[in-house]
């Protein structure tokens, strides 16, 4: 789709931005609007890092699925608010590593779901799922994941720069725990999400957010939040880090010139033996 085109599902509402559009904008993609470029450059102008934050995020992203794959033998995958497909997706990046390797992406945004659809339908280990991503049921009971995804063996759970759009009140540690509880042991969690010791930067996007969103978000937090949720897990190396030093492969990413916000986390395994 591009600037200004029809949308692909009478559901996508133009006039609010998008967390998902606004991100395929910082990567460079064509499936956003107006409202969205809008709001992306309004945040530039306060947080200037922001471009390059989602372009390492991204590049972690396939890191991380290719060193659950190759290392940890995962080949079935959950991906919580996916975001709008682009270039290396999950299901790409394992499927080199073994073709058989399933994928549910899960996004509650209609343009996802059209997109995703659209680019995905060859692809029959794959399978995208409109859904509320904090309703586990939903999303573990739901067709496309009975038919994909065998919960009694190990499972790669991502949340990848995600549950910032989660509220406090609807308790995103809560979340995992959750999950924890259903999948596997020797599950893979991947979590990470933006994190600010600065005060000013954690209010102002926080609030910039909400607005432009229409309430649409959660909250910019800190590290020690983020630690908590992986509370009963067995977290890797190299430990919680800026996601861009999380196991890189060359000195080839952008620098984030600023920090007054990081993407942070890390991964982390359900012990052997847990219920």
């Amino acid at each position: 789709m591009d600037q200004g085109g029809e949308p692909l599902s009478g559901d996508v509402d133009t006039t609010v931005p998008s967390v998902a559009r606004m991100y395929d904008y910082f990567l460079g993609g064509k499936a956003n609007y107006p409202v969205d470029h809008e709001a992306a450059e309004k945040l530039l102008k306060v947080v200037p890092s922001t471009q390059i934050l989602a372009i390492n995020n991204r590049r972690f992203l396939r890191r991380v699925v290719r060193v659950l794959a190759e290392d940890y033998g995962i080949r079935q995958f959950v991906d919580h608010g996916s975001g709008l497909p682009t270039q290396d997706n999950v299901h790409q990046v394992a499927q080199r590593v073994d073709a058989r390797s399933r994928v549910v992406y899960v996004d509650n945004d209609p343009i996802v779901q059209a997109y995703g659809r659209t680019l995905l339908e060859e692809n029959e280990n794959t399978a995208v799922l409109r859904a509320d991503l904090r309703d586990t049921d939903a999303v573990l009971c739901s067709p496309e994941a009975r038919r994909l995804l065998d919960l009694g063996r190990p499972l790669g759970v991502l949340f990848v720069s995600v549950l910032h759009c989660i509220p406090d009140s609807d308790d995103p540690a809560g979340l995992i725990r959750r999950i924890a509880e259903r999948v596997a042991p020797g599950s893979v969690f991947v979590i990470c999400q933006l994190v600010s010791e600065d005060r000013t930067t954690r209010d102002f996007v926080t609030d910039f957010m909400n607005a432009g969103t229409h309430g649409n978000w959660g909250r910019v937090r800190q590290e020690h939040d983020v630690r908590a949720y992986f509370d009963g897990l067995e977290i890797q190396e190299p430990g919680l880090v800026e996601v861009s030093t999380w196991r890189p492969d060359a000195d080839r990413a952008p620098k984030q010139l600023t920090r007054e916000w990081i993407e942070w986390g890390g991964i982390a395994v359900k012990p052997r033996g847990s219920a």
